[in-house]
């Protein structure tokens, strides 16, 4: 018997290409499963097999735990009884009892050759697998070997990959025997079927794509530094050249447009527009808005956002199709855009100027010829009234030094009296409320005011009620609400 053991084992690592240390642990636990059927199932059965004679010993054994807990006595021992037997014992030990050789009979044996087949299927899937990552290969070409309820099972090497129908290409035809490339999307491990789930409509699949196209990027001459996709209509990437000789756009495009054309083909069609990555935000913004022409930018770092002006003629074009193009070049460069005419561009700051001149006039309790002039000079904010330097606010022409110190304690005293008012009302609020990514104190005060002080409160809102109560757009309410509701999942 331990001779065709080790005859086994070593036929077995060599066949599913594991190691013996893989097989020899299967062997060992189908041992103990085939024991606990034979002297009961609630045992707890451990056997220990010699690498180098073949030969197995069987325990039974029992976790020492506290008296207090002992539930079990099939599986468990209190500590008080396990230290009369061995008074070295601590908790969480075992107490082992060898068992007799059991002879398993024929059905016994079947029951251990299946769940050693099982380990080793496990174990060689699993060594396929790490080989695989290993390789770091994030662009899966395969054959489609079968289609199931709309997805397709992909043969990827010694590998089935899982396209589901959610991660293909709208429109696209796919059908079983047609080669087919896609991104790895995230890896399945408790998936009893494939285990590499793909995907034809990620971002990441595009630029992959090109990488594979364009030499000069895996040369590190080139970078792809985001892209953004409509699968199978358009799509966006921005690229950035490390190498002051080479045209970005004109390398990725390719001699006669090969390149461009190569990558097209493979997304059904899908039309790609190259932009010159900057590392201006605005100059950035204004390269993905193209083909419109923008006639001005207006950047607000705290919203993470810009009023893009375009005139008449380019307002359809920055919007595109159902708003493509402006959605592709928002997702492209992370800033929400809000386009706009000259003439709402023109509405929208006379609004902000008055809203900014009844704010200085309350505030600072100075009349309206005094506020124009703090708003002609580029003051929009008590802030920079406050702390700008002294020298700048001297070199307005209509205020004197008496003037300027006057307007500048005012402004001091107003928001020394907002910021205890503000800490007032952060009272009460909770710190794990506060630290959420997205919060501030502003807003966290609005909350305050509306009842809202802890994390699982402002998870429990739905979207618009928080954007009533905040203030705020859809999209940040959101994220905010999903942010707080993360730690019930965790």
């Amino acid at each position: 018997m331990s001779r065709e053991i080790l005859l086994l084992v070593d036929a077995l690592a060599r066949e599913k290409n594991v190691t013996r240390d893989i097989v020899f642990g299967a062997l060992e636990l189908a041992l103990a499963s085939a024991t606990k059927k034979r002297i009961g199932d609630e045992a707890d059965v451990r056997v220990s097999v010699d690498r180098e004679t073949g030969d197995f010993e069987s325990f039974r054994r029992w976790l020492v735990i506290a008296d207090e807990e002992f539930e079990t006595a099939a599986l468990q021992v209190p500590l008080s009884e396990a230290r009369e037997q061995d008074a070295e014992v601590e908790l969480g030990d075992y107490l082992e009892e060898a068992l007799e050789p059991i002879d398993f009979g024929r059905i016994g044996a079947q029951a251990a050759k299946q769940v050693i087949l099982q380990k080793i299927r496990d174990a060689e899937r699993e060594q396929i697998l790490a080989d695989f990552l290993a390789r770091k290969e994030f662009l899966v070409t395969g054959a489609i070997k079968r289609m199931e309820r709309g997805s397709a099972i992909i043969e990827a090497g010694k590998m089935e990959a899982l396209l589901p129908r959610d991660q293909m290409i709208p429109r696209e035809n796919l059908r079983v025997g047609d080669r087919v490339k896609a991104f790895l999307l995230r890896i399945d491990r408790s998936a009893r079927g494939p285990q590499l789930i793909l995907s034809r409509t990620a971002p990441e699949f595009i630029v992959k794509l090109f990488e594979l196209e364009v030499p000069e990027v895996d040369d590190g001459l080139l970078e792809i530094k985001a892209a953004a996709r409509d699968p199978g209509v358009r799509a966006k990437i921005a690229v950035k050249s490390n190498d002051q000789r080479i045209d970005p756009i004109g390398t990725c495009v390719g001699m006669r447009g090969t390149r461009v054309t190569a990558v097209t083909n493979e997304l059904a069609g899908e039309r790609v527009d190259i932009v010159l990555w900057s590392a201006d935000p605005a100059q950035f913004v204004i390269g993905a808005l193209a083909p419109a022409e923008v006639s001005s930018i207006v950047v607000d770092e705290d919203k993470h956002c810009m009023d893009v002006v375009v005139n008449d003629d380019n307002l359809a074009i920055a919007i595109g199709r159902g708003g493509q193009n402006v959605r592709l070049a928002s997702e492209l460069t992370g800033w929400t855009i809000n386009l706009m005419t000259e003439e709402e561009s023109k509405t929208k700051a006379e609004a902000e100027t008055a809203a900014t001149r009844v704010l200085f006039m309350e505030k600072l309790d100075i009349d309206e010829d005094v506020a124009n002039i703090l708003i002609e000079e580029g003051f929009s904010t008590l802030e920079e009234i406050a702390y700008v330097p002294l020298s700048e606010m001297l070199e307005i022409e209509a205020f004197d030094e008496g003037i300027v110190q006057e307007l500048r304690e005012r402004a001091r005293n107003v928001l020394l009296t907002e910021a205890i008012a503000a800490e007032e009302e952060l009272e009460g609020v909770s710190d794990d409320m506060l630290a959420l990514e997205g919060m501030n104190k502003s807003l966290a005060a609005k909350l305050s005011a509306g009842g809202v002080r802890t994390r699982d409160e402002l998870a429990d809102l739905a979207v618009d009620e928080l954007m009533e109560m905040a203030g705020i757009d859809a999209e940040r309410a959101g994220k905010l609400i999903t942010t707080a509701r993360a730690h019930w999942f965790e």
